[in-house]
């Protein structure tokens, strides 16, 4: 049975040094624990009070002084130490779906406020806020890409992120990129023109080109992904119906601690080589049920393009009558 508990301490020797690498940035550390651990913990100085259940604040106040331990021989403590000592702990837990309630949400970024219309534009920004991994499904239109962009740009503002990744596979609908000049993230630039436009409508023009010189934002093709852990970052998996099931995995197997990640794509229109399967029809059978993992499916009505666009995805539907998708 559980019984609510309160465990307060102080650490010593005082030393703000120490007590701030404990902490992490803006208490990323402090806060991995709370959310993982279910707890809930204060601090002053060099005195906390954790509160929850008593084994998670008897699990989280040895996570604390263990990372104040590590502090002796560190200045910066990685949110993988964090990870492996709230392991140890034995009490761990994804949290339980937020399930949508229908109220209003407004996206605040510098230079606009972006209101959703509609249901499920409204529900695909509600589950960008509350999971971790997040996948938009739907035509063209939609307003996927357009306020996973915004998301992203509030939560840099917010500093609940420190830098935005837009990525996207290297594969176009009939063209060959192999022709351009550069080399392939300069390929792939010019059909990131879409994300780029909704920065500079978010951020302005000059601000975006900082950002990116500073590295704060980093626009790649999704090959330069691997081999990467992305961590503290928002990313933005753009056209994802053209990636194959193993970059698919690659990708989603690189989310780090503190990140959050949204694909985009629209399975009726995966420009891959005759016999490749899209990652995204792969990805969305297979992860469908998984706790944690946001899904919204966009349909012709969500369209918020021109009038005709909704009418153009409906035709094209009927005359598919489904079968549009290639698997």
């Amino acid at each position: 049975m559980k019984t609510n508990d309160i465990k307060q301490f102080d650490l010593h020797p005082v030393d703000q040094r120490r007590l701030a690498t404990l902490c992490g940035q803006f208490d990323e550390h402090l806060k991995q624990i709370e959310k993982r651990l279910e707890v809930r913990i204060g601090r002053r100085g060099h005195h906390f009070r954790i509160e929850g259940d008593s084994d998670h604040v008897a699990a989280a106040a040895e996570v604390v002084r263990h990372l104040f331990r590590e502090t002796e021989a560190s200045d910066d403590i990685a949110p993988d130490t964090v990870h492996l000592f709230i392991r140890e702990s034995g009490l761990e837990r994804l949290p339980d779906d937020v399930q949508f309630d229908g109220s209003m949400v407004v996206i605040k970024t510098p230079r606009l406020q972006a209101r959703p219309r509609g249901g499920n534009q409204q529900k695909y920004v509600h589950n960008i806020r509350n999971h971790d991994i997040n996948f938009g499904i739907g035509p063209a239109g939609t307003g996927k890409t357009w306020l996973a962009v915004a998301c992203a740009v509030e939560a840099l503002k917010d500093e609940q992120v420190k830098r935005i990744l837009l990525v996207r596979p290297a594969v176009e609908a009939g063209e060959k990129l192999g022709f351009l000049p550069g080399d392939l993230a300069q390929k792939v630039d010019p059909y990131l023109r879409p994300l780029y436009d909704a920065l500079y409508e978010m951020l302005g023009f000059d601000q975006v080109t900082k950002l990116i010189e500073k590295n704060v934002i980093e626009i790649a093709p999704l090959a330069f992904m691997r081999g990467r852990t992305l961590n503290n970052a928002f990313i933005i998996l753009d056209e994802s119906q053209n990636t194959t099931r193993e970059q698919m995995k690659m990708f989603l197997t690189r989310i780090g601690f503190g990140s959050t990640a949204v694909i985009t794509g629209d399975t009726t229109q995966v420009d891959l080589p005759r016999g490749q399967n899209s990652g995204l029809i792969h990805a969305a059978g297979v992860l469908s049920k998984v706790a944690g993992i946001g899904f919204t499916r966009f349909e012709s009505k969500d369209v918020v393009r021109h009038p005709l666009v909704q009418r153009i995805v409906e035709a094209y539907d009927a005359f598919d009558d489904g079968s549009g998708a290639r698997e």
